[in-house]
């Protein structure tokens, strides 16, 4: 008479493992499709073309302002880029690519800040030199 022992839990728990790699993933359905991209790439192109003929036709008299509608475009460029060819939003990988982006652009910021308050400091402490100064460096 044979008796039929249990197989040991870490047998159970490596078959359930096998079982598990070995089922294929979740069909899902495609979240890139053609429309999508034709969809950011006829943005992509309207906006850089909007960019030049604002930058290129003089149509805005004041360069300030004209310089800050090409920084909002550029910026809505980012963002275009983002969600129609790299596809991130606030779900993708669990939220994790929207904390990358955000310390990424904190980043950015406390760089080019940094790098601007040094320069206007230093421009700023520069002791003027007068004509007579200057060529008796020479």
């Amino acid at each position: 008479m044979s008796t039929t022992h249990p197989p040991k839990a870490s047998q159970a728990a490596a078959q359930d493992d096998i079982e598990y790699a070995a089922t294929p993933p979740p069909t899902q359905a495609p979240h890139v499709t053609v429309r999508g991209y034709l969809t950011g790439y006829l943005l992509a192109v309207a906006l850089t073309v909007a960019a030049f003929w604002i930058a290129m036709s003089g149509v805005v008299e004041n360069s300030t302002t004209a310089g800050l509608i090409l920084i909002g475009l550029g910026i809505v460029q980012i963002f275009v880029h983002m969600a129609y060819f790299l596809h991130m939003n606030p779900r993708s990988e669990g939220g994790w690519n929207m904390l990358a982006l955000i310390f990424t652009l904190i980043m950015v910021v406390i760089v080019l800040s940094g790098s601007m308050w040094v320069m206007h400091h230093l421009a700023s402490n520069m002791m003027p030199m007068s004509p007579d100064e200057a060529r008796t460096m020479q």
